[in-house]
This record gives structure tokens, sequence and C-alpha cells, in this order.
């Protein structure tokens, strides 16, 4: 599968050092603002870590996301493990924003969104197979990363088809963030921000699918907030709807946060 998209974007995140341990994420209010969510949402539905085409645009799917794991690039000892992570993690997703149609297939040609699950030896050749050797040599020469995804959109800022590369040969927790945050990103938020309570921070590993990014994919696919929205239009439409989106996240119990592994402490990301 490549992303040949003449626009394409794309977000990664950077292995710890070998030293590190996994990180927590910064604690969080209790309640946010809607100052805070808007914030938030801003930062990452606009803008982008790496773009070829215009990125002052809303761009999001635009009807039933379909997930197809392929994990045939794991070691067979965690092949199984990595993939039921990766269907749990989309279940999750799919019960936290009301609004969006999302749920693993077994059919790869039904998928519009692909995870593919490799050895650490086998990034650089699969990052090269689904972006091309152009953007490919771009990211492995920019950050050697964990994990990443993209996505390429037509002229309507409607994505058509994202793809997410995880590397299998790290810890579970660490495994199972790089899943959220790459699946949230090839959602459409793909810009990263400073504030600390978000799995879009890349300061910090939260290792769930917490309330505040619930909120923000919640307004990202509500909608009313159509692919191709400016900017302008976003802030009125996000306002407008944050009642409606607080009203079923503050609702919901999905139950998101993984358990640490044992001796694990605070650690930034490179």
């Amino acid at each position: 599968m490549l992303l040949s998209g003449v626009t394409a974007f794309m977000a990664l995140a950077a292995p710890l050092p070998a030293t590190a341990a996994e990180p927590r994420p910064a604690a969080s209010p209790v309640h946010f603002t809607d100052r805070q969510i808007l914030r938030g949402f801003l930062a990452v539905a606009f803008g982008a870590e790496y773009a070829t085409g215009a990125t002052d645009r809303i761009r999001r799917f635009d009807g039933p996301v379909r997930v197809f794991v392929d994990a045939t690039g794991a070691p067979p000892a965690v092949a199984a493990a990595r993939t039921a992570t990766a269907e749990a993690v989309v279940a999750e997703i799919g019960r936290g924003v009301q609004h969006l149609d999302i749920a693993t297939t077994r059919d790869r040609a039904a998928a519009n969104l692909t995870v593919v699950i490799v050895r650490r030896r086998a990034l650089a050749a699969t990052v090269t197979d689904v972006f091309g050797p152009g953007r490919a040599k771009t990211i492995l020469r920019r950050l050697r990363p964990d994990c990443l995804s993209g996505f390429v959109r037509d002229d309507t800022f409607r994505i058509r088809q994202a793809a997410v590369i995880l590397v299998a040969d790290t810890s579970d927790f660490i495994f199972r963030d790089c899943t959220i945050e790459e699946t949230l990103q090839a959602l459409g938020p793909i810009d990263d921000t400073r504030l600390p309570w978000t799995m879009f921070n890349d300061a910090v590993r939260t290792g769930r699918f917490g309330r505040y990014d619930r909120y923000l994919l919640g307004l990202l696919y509500h909608p009313r907030m159509r692919p191709g929205t400016t900017r302008h239009d976003a802030v009125a439409i996000a306002r407008s709807v944050l009642p409606e989106v607080r009203a079923f996240v503050d609702n919901s119990r999905i139950g998101t946060r993984a358990p640490s592994p044992k001796g694990t402490a605070a650690a930034p990301r490179q």
C-alpha cells in the first residue's frame, strides 16, 4: 500500500532512550474549560508535523472508517497480542467518539486505514513501501520513529486513505501508547501541541485515550464540522456543538487506562 497522493500529511513519535522508562501523563484537571478544549482542538486540527499540502482546513474522513491490522511483519511470539491491542484501541476510539463510525475489518480491500505492525529492523523498508522513497528518506533522516502515521486527502479535504506503522518489538506500554496516538492522528488531527493533557503532546506518553482527547475528536467528527471547514468557521462550529460533545464524553465510561508495567517512571519523549 502506497500513500502516493499529492497532498500527504504525516506524524511520528520518537523512541525513548534505551535507559529511559515509560513516562506517565501530566495530571489532568477534573474539569476542562471551554477555552482549554477549543485551544487544543485548534492546535491539532490545523497544521501538520509534515505536510505537502495546505494545512489551513479541517481534514477528516467523511464516512465509515474501516481498519485493517496487518501484523505479518511482527515477531511471531507477539503478533497475536499486538493485533489484539490494535483492535482494542480501534474499539475504544469508536466508543469514545459519538459520530465516528470506526471498526476493524478482516478484508484489506475494504479498509481505508491500515495499521502495519513490523519488527524494528524492518521499519525503514516499511516506511518506504507505504510513503514512497522520497518521503521515507525525509522521515528517516529527520528522526528514527517508534511509530508514525499519515494520510492522503482529496481536493475537498476528505481523507481518502491513511496508514499507521508500529514497531512491535517494544514494551506493551509504548506499543499501546503509539497505537492510540498514531491511530488518532491518522483520523485527521495530525499536528502536535504543548498542552499537557493530551496524547498529541510529544513531551509525555499517556497510554490512554483520555477525556481531553475525546473532546477533541468529538469536535472534529461532529456532523457540522465538515472536511474543508476554515479555521474561522471551525471556531464558531466548535463553540456551538461543544455542549453536546461534553455531554457525550462526560457520560461515557470507556475504561481506557492501561496498567503501567512494573518499575516504570516518568521520562520525556525525544
